[in-house]
């Protein structure tokens, strides 16, 4: 077996730590239940990543720049028109169902876990979300109140991913069911287009 390298070592304990933020949030992951999913002591965590605030530093740090990078490249292919709109929505979405784990990390902080690292929403939701609300605003101009359609979204995309829908086997059905997906996306256009004053018939 090759020995393990620092940046190898890393990366599997950060694998390991976001899926267990992302299921039990950071209050109720411990450093050896990371150590124990990455196959590790948490004396080689702890070297590779330090304790457990830097660890979940690290993890909101990765998502943060895999949801900046996703976003960028949208909003640089976004068009001013209700068809550009939809499409934002459904690079969005797209990125989300991806990357489940992104949107359980932030809902867990939507319910005060990790109340003592509070700077994260300023660092890094701030910015992207300014960029949505000034690159849409510009394309529909001053009537719409683009910042709340904005946060609609991703209210709406994160309780999708998490919570699902019922249906009538008392099942829930999330971004893994492809017709559930597809119902919430069209469900989605509509509801971003008329808070925009756009016409829904447009983006079709």
């Amino acid at each position: 077996m090759l020995p393990m390298t620092s940046d190898s070592g890393r990366e599997r304990i950060l694998d390991a730590a976001t899926r267990l933020f992302a299921e039990h949030g950071y209050d109720g992951t411990s450093t050896r239940m990371i150590a124990e999913a990455a196959g590790l002591n948490i004396a080689t965590v702890a070297y590779h990543t330090g304790g457990k605030r830097d660890l979940y530093l690290a993890v909101m740090e990765r998502a943060h720049q895999a949801e900046r990078a996703a976003l960028e490249a949208a909003l640089a292919d976004l068009t001013p028109t209700a068809a550009g709109i939809a499409a934002l929505v459904d690079r969005y979405i797209d990125f989300c169902a991806a990357h489940p784990e992104i949107p359980a990390l932030w809902m867990h902080r939507w319910q005060s876990d990790a109340a003592d690292i509070a700077d994260l929403e300023t660092r890094y939701v701030k910015p992207l979300m300014d960029a949505v609300v000034g690159a849409v605003g510009a394309a529909v101009g001053d009537d719409a109140d683009v910042e709340y359609v904005a946060w609609t979204v991703i209210w709406s995309t994160h309780g999708f991913a998490r919570g699902g829908v019922l249906r009538g086997d008392g099942l829930r059905h999330r971004m893994d069911d492809p017709a559930a997906l597809a119902r919430f996306r069209a469900n989605l256009h509509r509801l971003v287009l008329a808070g925009l004053g756009l016409d829904a018939r447009a983006a079709l």
